[in-house]
């Protein structure tokens, strides 16, 4: 049975938040047993969040928690990060609403999570597991958590531009694929939705230093870190958002035309679903996206532009 495990001292970074454009202060901080990860805001008389579906709060191109009128946005990326490198307990200070978007990917929280280093506590860690699937979806999009003993996630992208018409990727979450493959994976828009996010009070701390911003034709800014680099970043959202769960899944997740709404969806349909939990998940090694059945609904569906 593995162990809990938390950081071994704390490390901190400054950024702005993608959205509010404010600056923002952040530190990890070692927390004991069985605390999970939990956001407190330091500047709202010190309220802590935890980061499970219970708080969930509005989804705009973010996720968002919020408790008695305090909220904690675009927590996706961070959550990701202490998931795949196996911080089960962390305390998040922050002194504004928003975690800081840094270089739009993980990876700066990457680096902070070795800066403090991680140990491991005495109680055991515990997982969820699936019997059998569950999907939900709508209008040609879907999620869906197949049984398997560990956590793999497979998404599928379509969009109508030249760049990214289709992308597909799979990979099992461990902490050397999430650093290598999905970890570095930067967000992404697009020039034409820009304005129209300014001017909804989204977007203001947006640059081409934190994101990948798309023309009508090819990216505007650096090159690009990976062919894929698009679907990859979605893997990286999904990831962030299962940590909701409150404890690691051992599932096959795929996604196809998805977004942090459907993520959230299947966050609080497993968790409606203690029926269906099964830590005995039984060995899927050699599944791939191609051999795992839509749902239903969106089997006859068009792949056109999200």
């Amino acid at each position: 049975m593995q162990k809990q495990r938390t950081l071994k001292e704390e490390a901190t970074c400054v950024g702005v938040g993608l959205h509010s454009g404010r600056k923002v202060k952040l530190a990890l901080k070692p927390a004991g047993a069985n605390r999970g990860i939990v956001f407190r805001r330091i500047d709202a008389g010190g309220i802590e969040i935890p980061a499970t579906a219970e708080y969930l709060s509005h989804i705009n191109h973010a996720t968002c928690l919020a408790r008695d009128g305090v909220r904690i946005e675009t927590i996706e990326h961070l959550l990701a990060a202490l998931h795949a490198l196996g911080v089960d307990n962390v305390v998040v200070e922050l002194d504004g609403p928003e975690v800081p978007i840094m270089d739009g990917s993980a990876a700066p929280f990457i680096y902070l999570i070795h800066e403090a280093g991680t140990r491991s506590l005495s109680a055991s860690r515990s997982y969820i597991g699936l019997s059998r699937s569950l999907s939900v979806g709508d209008d040609g999009r879907f999620v869906a958590a197949y049984p398997c003993d560990r956590l793999r996630l497979t998404y599928t992208i379509n969009f109508d531009h030249p760049l990214l018409k289709h992308q597909e990727y799979s990979v099992e979450i461990d902490e050397n694929s999430f650093v290598e493959d999905i970890g570095p994976a930067r967000t992404f828009g697009f020039l034409k939705d820009v304005e129209l996010m300014r001017q909804a009070g989204l977007a203001l701390g947006g640059s081409l230093d934190n994101a990948v911003v798309l023309g009508e034709t090819g990216v505007l800014n650096n090159p690009l870190r990976f062919p894929d680099e698009f679907v990859r970043h979605k893997i990286l959202d999904l990831l962030g958002d299962l940590v909701l769960l409150g404890r690691p899944l051992r599932a096959h997740v795929v996604a196809l035309r998805a977004g942090h709404a459907l993520h959230t969806r299947l966050v609080k349909a497993i968790l409606a679903s203690t029926e269906l939990w099964d830590n005995a998940a039984q060995p899927m090694d050699a599944m791939v996206a191609a051999e795992v059945p839509a749902p239903a609904f969106a089997r006859s569906a068009s792949a056109g532009p999200r």
